[in-house]
Formats: structure tokens, sequence, C-alpha cells
């Protein structure tokens, strides 16, 4: 990626988190909305603007929300940066985020199970004796 593009991408994504923030006034772009990454082409002229919006449920209506609204952010946006030539923009859904998140809540409920497991008595993990671990230390009798 270009420095110029890198710029205007960081910059792109900074301005819409701000007009974002402000809120819209759009009664169906609801809870927390946060844009993730910015891809832009490299003739500058498309900017793909990728969010989250929590909690899940509000997804959909919120997209259809930012997309009606996507003239507006873009003209607020294209304010806050000074720009001769603002790339149009165009929202989706971060789909690497939810399912990042996805996993998080996996490798919680399995740290959960193993503290648990850790907390039953050893004879539950070994019900035949002869192969429970060596306890005495490797004495013999």
């Amino acid at each position: 990626m270009k420095r110029r593009t890198a710029v205007v991408s960081s910059n792109l994504k900074r301005a819409i988190n701000e007009v974002l923030a402000r809120g819209a006034n759009d009664p169906r772009i609801r809870g927390m909305i946060t844009v993730t990454d910015v891809d832009i082409t490299g003739d500058l002229k498309e900017a793909k603007v990728r969010v989250t919006v929590f909690p899940e449920e509000y997804e959909s209506l919120t997209m259809h929300g930012l997309k009606a609204a996507t003239g507006r952010i873009r003209r607020e946006a294209m304010q806050r940066m000074r720009i001769k030539e603002m790339p149009s923009i165009r929202f989706v859904v971060d789909e690497g985020q939810k399912n990042q998140a996805r996993v998080m809540e996996l490798l919680a409920k399995v740290r959960q199970e193993d503290e648990a497991r850790q907390q039953s008595s050893p004879s539950d993990d070994y019900p035949d004796a002869e192969h429970a671990p060596d306890t005495d230390g490797g004495a013999t009798t």
C-alpha cells in the first residue's frame, strides 16, 4: 500500500469514527458501531469501510441505516479531513471481528470446563487405579 493510500485510509477511519460517535439522525442506526478497517483502492476513488455493530441483534438494521446515511457521513468526513476528492464509501460488516469474538467465547468455555474438571477429585480422572500417576515419588515397597 502506498504511503498516500495508507494516510488517507487512516484519516478516513478516524473521521468516520468521529462522525458516528457524534450520532446519526437515523433511528435504524443503533448500538455501538466501530470502524475496524478502511480499504481504499490505489486511485483513491473507492473505500470499503469495515464496521462492527454491538449488540449483534442491531447489525442488520444498523447496516441499512448506514447505507442510507452514507452521503451525509461522507460529506461530514470530507469536511473533517479537508480533502479535495473524497472516495465513495461502502459499508460492510467486518466478519473477521465476529469470527474472532466467537473463537474467544469458545476458548473461555473450554477454560471454564477445564477448571471444573481440575476441581473434581483425582480419582474421577483415573477410575482404574493401575493407570493413576505414581504419587509416592517412585519409592517401592
